[in-house]
């Protein structure tokens, strides 16, 4: 009797199971599946966290607040949050915004904010308001970033000094051998991988990568955790901003989240194992922000 009772209800468990319908799941590198607060409690003792998300994807900006939220508690208000999405030249509006000194409006008007600002990162610069924690915008002015695809690194040395401080220190070595970078090469196939255009496309995509993790590594003040927010591209497999932080600060303990996208979320894909420290699997045909 009792042994029937047991099958009937793992049987109706099950059931219950099947008919669940997650919005994501976490796994570890290996593909393990761990949980948000195993994920958040590692994540807290590092020096640096890169969340690796998918622009458009709403889980990944809703996980993004709740973790800057979790991880300034647990870090005693010690945090820094990095953003790709804002742009060097426009640091002191970022600033003057999360002091108060500017409201929405102004701020909005000169930052040039990404299109889906006001519902995926809006919210995170007004918990910085708040909170009052530091919020740095990392990445190289999209401008250079264009006239280097456009003409290579070299373009880059005759701007004026005031301009060159919201770049990475030149000249900037680009290793074309990081996996990433092989892979964008590959993009553009066989024939045109080693192009000049293609090269220099790496190039500004090395410009980006080394502006950010130049400038997150200067605003991380000593026993501070600073969660930087990007692209995944610019974060997965520890390379990208990574290879150029480790050539900055090696002694840095730090973690990666990467989201991706999967038809089926039990299991991790192949594919998507070692990708980040921890990976966000979040449904293939979860609604997109634009």
């Amino acid at each position: 009797m009792r042994t029937s009772l047991f099958l009937l209800a793992l049987l109706f468990s099950l059931a219950v199971q099947a008919q669940d319908k997650p919005a994501y799941r976490l796994f570890t590198a290996a593909g393990k599946p761990t949980g948000y607060n195993q994920m958040l409690q590692e994540l807290a003792r590092a020096d640096v966290v890169f969340f690796g998300e998918q622009h458009n994807d709403p889980i990944g900006h809703w996980l993004e607040l709740q973790l800057t939220r979790d991880l300034l508690r647990l870090r005693q208000g010690r945090l820094v949050l990095g953003l790709e999405m804002f742009e060097r030249d426009v640091q002191p509006l970022v600033d003057q915004y999360t002091t108060g000194e500017l409201d929405d409006n102004a701020f909005e008007a000169d930052s040039r904010p990404w299109p889906n600002y006001a519902t995926n990162y809006r919210p995170l610069l007004q918990l910085a308001r708040q909170q009052k924690f530091r919020v740095v915008g990392t990445n190289v002015p999209r401008r250079y970033a264009s006239q280097v695809a456009k003409g290579g690194l070299e373009t880059l040395n005759t701007l004026p000094a005031a301009e060159k401080a919201w770049l990475a220190p030149l000249p900037l070595t680009v290793d074309f051998a990081l996996p990433g970078y092989q892979q964008m090469a590959a993009m553009f196939g066989a024939d045109a991988a080693h192009s000049a255009g293609t090269q220099n496309i790496i190039r500004a995509q090395a410009l980006k990568d080394a502006t950010m993790a130049y400038f997150l590594n200067q605003a991380r003040p000593e026993g501070h955790l600073l969660l930087h927010l990007n692209g995944s591209f610019h974060s997965d497999n520890h390379d990208g901003i990574l290879a150029y932080l480790r050539q900055q600060n090696p002694k840095l303990k730090v973690l990666t989240i990467s989201t991706v996208l999967q038809e089926q979320l039990d299991k991790l894909a192949k594919d998507n194992q070692q990708k980040a420290d921890f990976v966000v699997v979040v449904p293939a045909d979860m609604t997109k922000t634009y």
